[in-house]
């Protein structure tokens, strides 16, 4: 690597690294401030609480690389330009291409550390973090090795093992006992909150009674159950699809066509992480045509606006696109690459008119 690559994409890790760790800081105390409302329930206190946000960060930071990159890129390019580096570089005939290589190099490198952390470093420390949250916060809770959640109301015994939504869990299992004597077994394929509230609606509803004559199955399409489990509780156990590993992703898509279940949701997830990880790249490569064209002699607050606009509306559609591959039934490997896509257009459009 020559010194220009070096200087260029030291530029632009160093930059977006001061980035990170301003958003990540907004980030963490603002999930510390949204845990105010359960510190005093059961044994979780501030220091749960403190615990809990600081193991979510890394979650944070591959969540947030694409936008800290690109203020990053925006900023450290035009100190560069401000400084009359850029024009330097440029009059000694580098071209727009080797300087795009340079900044990529600084954009690989990043994908690379948000790699790390998507895939190694934060999804175990976010699943510490919910187990030992509901572990402070109830009493009547165990977690499965599998990653499935059990939990005791009363009598009845409730096992969940995945979360494809808000308030929507798959996977439920349910065991009512009579002291020590197995009463009924049931399974539903989906739940999620009674309309009333009091409750939860059962999807695809199985059950199996045993009584001292014999055993009776039944099956309801729909079936609704009094319980006083909180599905947000349920949710402190079990990940959202985009929280997960892309390994795990893939071997959920896998049971799902398998078992012929509905894989959208998953699959959007999947591809998703790999298009939020691609544009990385992007969105350092899109600061150039910035710093040299009409922000090159602007301030670092103007470049921030913009870098801060520009990664608001990434976030926005693509959190957006998710909802339409999920409600409206879309193709969700087209709807995860179109806020990369719109990116690398843009990008390269304003490439090739920079000077």
């Amino acid at each position: 690597m020559k010194i220009v690559d070096r200087y260029l994409a030291g530029t632009v890790v160093l930059y977006s690294a001061m980035v990170a760790a301003v958003l990540l800081t907004l980030g963490a105390l603002f999930t510390f401030i949204t845990q105010q409302d359960d510190i005093g329930v059961g044994e979780y206190d501030a220091g749960d609480a403190l615990v809990y946000s600081l193991f979510n960060v890394p979650q944070q930071a591959f969540e947030l690389m694409p936008i800290a990159v690109l203020i990053g890129a925006l900023l450290g390019l035009g100190a560069l330009a401000r400084g009359s580096e850029l024009i330097v570089l440029r009059s000694s005939g580098i071209s727009i291409a080797r300087l795009c290589g340079s900044v990529a190099i600084g954009g690989l490198i990043l994908l690379a550390i948000a790699a790390l952390l998507g895939e190694v470093v934060a999804p175990p420390l976010q699943k510490f973090a919910r187990q030992h949250k509901a572990f402070s916060k109830f009493a009547d809770v165990s977690f499965a090795g599998s990653g499935s959640a059990w939990v005791k109301d009363g009598n009845l015994i409730l096992s969940v093992e995945e979360q494809s939504g808000d308030n929507l869990f798959g996977g439920i299992f349910l065991f009512e006992l009579d002291g020590t004597r197995l009463v009924r077994v049931a399974r539903a394929s989906t739940a999620s909150v009674a309309p009333a509230g009091t409750g939860w609606l059962l999807r695809g509803y199985s059950e199996t009674r045993f009584t001292d004559e014999g055993t009776t199955t039944s099956y309801s399409p729909m079936k609704e159950i009094e319980t006083r489990v909180d599905p947000g509780f349920i949710g402190l156990a079990v990940s959202e699809p985009r929280q997960l590993t892309s390994q795990v992703l893939l071997r959920l898509i896998s049971h799902q066509r398998e078992n012929r279940l509905e894989t959208d949701v998953y699959e959007f997830a999947f591809w998703s992480r790999i298009a939020r990880s691609c544009a990385i790249v992007v969105v350092a490569l899109l600061a150039i045509p910035f710093a040299l064209g009409p922000l090159r002699s602007s301030g670092a607050g103007a470049r921030m606006v913009i870098g801060i606009l520009i990664g608001v509306a990434f976030f926005l559609l693509q959190r957006t696109l998710e909802s339409g591959a999920i409600v409206f039934k879309l193709d969700p490997i087209l709807l995860a690459w179109v806020p990369t896509l719109l990116l690398s257009v843009l990008t390269s459009a304003l490439l090739l008119r920079a000077r």
